[in-house]
């Protein structure tokens, strides 16, 4: 493949800036774009901090024959496009540190044509994750695909890493909830995809492609999300739990005889974490790991069979103690226990591992990665989370105080050979949700082969034939 980055203008300065606003701004909105210090260092990074950003300008298109238009001016000009959704990727995904153009879809932010028989609604790629929860809420209907940062994430970044969260057990990810999508590629062209059908056995279901791409195929300027019916009475238990091995059988004994919404844990470093920022713990009891469980009151029956199941987890020394919820707000306080980690982390810039392998498989997985980053590192606190129940495992690093950031990544990256060799000895992946970008890029060949990479290059190279989306994500371009 054609590296255009090399052409690609890597130190932009002010006068090489203003000509491109300059040009730019004779088919986007003048006001809309940006060179300013402040939205170029706001916009040319994502959450991860191991990257120096130096886009070159930022463009806010608000129609989809303005985002055509951009994309045909970069493809001569020679000039990359970075996607920029909300910014809340975990992966460098959204980085521009090469002089890129960075794309913004704030200002794309619409949603229309509600369909409440096909229960579907087609949204604008910058549409908010939360504003299509609250949508369909009103609608009186469900949207599941749910995370921390859905209140600042977008539609379009969603799809580009195929974003997972907390109730992927029962719902799946974001790539089961879009009806169709419209897509605008390297060469400028629109398409339009499986056009929401719910049956299209019509050859490849190109949907799926951009689905994860993480922008390097095209960038997504509409898509068409299902929605469906709301959980009914969702109770939390929270359980106290000795050792790893016991979660998957915690998880059996549930699954066995009742369906579940999400199925979580996390450790003890963590709940110190989130109690130490003003939320209870669930119980006085410590353990090394909690396990966070969701399910339906349908009927007396649901509450009555999660009652004996725990009484049998009890016996069977899986569980210590626990705790269910007898309120919404209880059930609200025992999520904030799972779901605040992120945030109660981030003042100790922690290095992050998202990793996954089968659900059976996770124990011995855990205590293999474990093992080998607490002989590597004593002193560091790790801090561990994740959805067990689909077999994804948050490791937080954190930095310990006094040590300098860029000593505290080196150190961890030094690890990250054993980390993924245990991942690739289990086949797994090691990028569960949070996709590949810039972070997991020189890792890949962990989880994929030599084969899969040249096939994703060839495929880019047919919707992207000057490789100016994204360049240098996922893979070496």
């Amino acid at each position: 493949m054609s590296n255009v980055a090399s052409d690609f203008i890597t130190e932009p300065n002010d006068e090489r800036r203003q000509q491109i606003a300059k040009q730019l701004g004779e088919f986007i909105d003048p006001d809309k774009v940006r060179i300013d210090e402040e939205s170029l260092l706001g916009h040319g990074c994502d959450w991860t901090k191991l990257y120096k950003v130096n886009p070159l300008a930022i463009v806010f298109p608000k129609t989809v024959e303005q985002v055509q238009q951009l994309v045909k001016f970069a493809r001569a000009e020679k000039i990359a496009l970075v996607p920029s959704g909300g910014r809340t990727g975990l992966s460098g995904g959204a980085v521009a540190s090469q002089g890129e153009i960075v794309v913004s879809f704030d200002y794309m932010n619409q949603m229309s044509d509600f369909n409440p028989v096909d229960r579907t609604v087609v949204c604008q790629p910058g549409v908010i994750t939360q504003q299509l929860q609250d949508f369909a809420e009103e609608q009186c209907l469900y949207y599941p695909v749910d995370f921390a940062s859905a209140g600042s994430s977008q539609i379009a970044g969603n799809i580009a890493t195929n974003a997972g969260g907390i109730k992927v057990i029962k719902y799946g990810m974001t790539r089961d909830w879009v009806a169709g999508m419209k897509v605008v590629t390297g060469t400028g062209e629109l398409i339009d995809l499986n056009k929401n059908l719910l049956k299209n056995n019509t050859g490849y279901d190109l949907r799926h492609l951009f689905a994860g791409s993480e922008g390097t195929l095209g960038l997504i300027v509409e898509a068409t999300m299902r929605l469906t019916q709301p959980p009914k009475d969702l109770s939390v238990l929270v359980l106290g739990v000795p050792e790893m091995a016991a979660i998957m059988e915690i998880l059996r004994a549930f699954q066995n005889r009742m369906p579940l919404t999400a199925f979580e844990f996390f450790s003890e470093s963590g709940c110190k974490l989130t109690t130490a920022h003003g939320l209870q713990r669930p119980f006085e009891t410590e353990t090394p790991f909690y396990v966070l469980i969701e399910y339906e009151n349908q009927s007396e029956q649901d509450a009555e069979t999660a009652m004996e199941v725990f009484e049998y987890c009890m016996e069977q020394g899986w569980v210590v103690d626990g705790v269910i919820s007898q309120s919404e707000s209880q059930a609200e306080n025992l999520w904030a226990l799972r779901e605040n980690l992120g945030e109660c982390c981030a003042p100790f810039t922690p290095y992050k591992n998202d990793i996954s392998v089968t659900t059976s498989q996770v124990p011995g997985f855990l205590e293999d990665i474990d093992a080998v980053v607490s002989q590597a590192y004593p002193d560091f606190t790790l801090v561990w989370w994740g959805h067990i129940g689909d077999g994804n495992l948050h490791l937080n690093i954190l930095k310990p105080e006094g040590m300098e950031k860029e000593e505290f990544f080196s150190k961890c990256q030094a690890v990250n050979k054993q980390v993924f060799e245990i991942v690739e000895r289990y086949q797994g992946s090691i990028s569960a949700e949070h996709g590949v970008g810039l972070v997991k890029r020189d890792y890949i060949q962990y989880t994929r082969s030599d084969a899969d990479v040249a096939l994703m290059q060839g495929i880019k190279k047919v919707f992207d034939p000057d490789n100016i989306m994204n360049p240098g994500k996922i893979f070496q371009s």
